[in-house]
């Protein structure tokens, strides 16, 4: 410290001694509610599988509390779009030609992609709708997503029998082809809940995603090959654009389901599987990877 003389100014030496960064870290304090690092989060997703799958029941049984007939809707709603579809693409526009068992084709094309529909919408909603459980709680985020993707596949597997069921109705036989659905529905539940994370991370920053995401669906489900065969529609056009329908992510799981249900659609073509493995991996990796980098960022503001 310098003394005070005529006109001079007088200049203080901050006391010397530890930042309070220096003092945290020193004692094994870190900031409250920071990132951890990826490896670290997986474990903090796993510990919390329980309350994954506890939450994921207790909001299925909720979502048909006020409907009269409860849970027979989750076979219901889709058996009332493959019907409207059916009258709208089968009879009036013919798009049934040519492709046999036509019914097994078009349910099977509601039912796959009605489900990572559904497992996106509600994933996008899954910030948003726990707002006061994130603020009160601490808990890996991801669990949110996780766990409307759960609610999600409980709610297939009924859909599913009615599926098996459509078959055998139709004419198809039962084959052993049909265990394939299995490993075909565990990778699009992958892919869709690495989709369902990143639309959550991008609903949590913009709030009219959710008013966005059904037209981007419903022109998701018009390129998939739901109500059409791909191969049909695109004879006239140039091959880039039947690749690029043919490799479509839900196109390639309705189709990896038809080839296993369905005698009548032939052989299976070559790249299906490793497309069906290759989306599930690049999306679930990509879409877990995008959110837990926002993790600290969720419920704020």
């Amino acid at each position: 410290m310098q003394q005070p003389t005529s006109g001079a100014t007088v200049t203080l030496e901050p006391a010397s001694g530890p930042t309070l960064a220096e003092l945290a870290q020193q004692h094994g304090l870190a900031v409250s509610g920071a990132r951890p690092g990826l490896g670290a989060y997986l474990k903090q997703v796993w510990s919390r599988r329980h309350f994954i799958w506890t939450y994921a029941n207790a909001r299925l049984i909720a979502t048909y509390t006020n409907a009269r007939l409860g849970q027979i809707w989750q076979v219901l709603t889709p058996l009332a779009n493959a019907g409207v579809y059916f009258l709208v693409f089968g009879v009036l526009l013919g798009t049934d030609h040519g492709i046999d068992n036509f019914i097994g084709y078009l349910c099977t094309g509601i039912f796959i992609f009605t489900f990572t529909q559904q497992t996106v919408n509600t994933g996008a909603r899954s910030i948003a709708d726990n707002l006061n459980l994130i603020r009160a709680m601490h808990f890996p985020r991801a669990s949110l997503p996780l766990t409307t993707v759960l609610v999600q596949v409980q709610q297939m597997l009924p859909t599913m029998g009615v599926l098996v069921a459509i078959m055998l109705i139709t004419g198809e036989g039962i084959d052993l082809s049909w265990l394939l659905v299995v490993p075909a529905l565990l990778l699009q539940t992958v892919f869709s809940a690495g989709l369902a994370l990143m639309v959550a991370r991008w609903a949590a920053r913009t709030s009219d995603l959710s008013q966005l995401l059904p037209f981007v669906m419903r022109t998701w489900l018009y390129a998939s090959g739901v109500f059409y065969s791909i191969d049909r529609f695109t004879a006239d056009l140039p091959g880039w654009v039947s690749t690029v329908l043919q490799f479509n992510p839900m196109a390639v799981y309705i189709n990896v389901v038809r080839y296993a249900l369905m005698d009548s659609m032939g052989t299976a073509p070559g790249y299906l599987w490793p497309a069906a493995a290759g989306w599930a991996l690049v999306m679930g990796a990509a879409g877990f990877i995008y959110f837990w980098r926002a993790e600290e960022e969720y419920g704020r503001g």
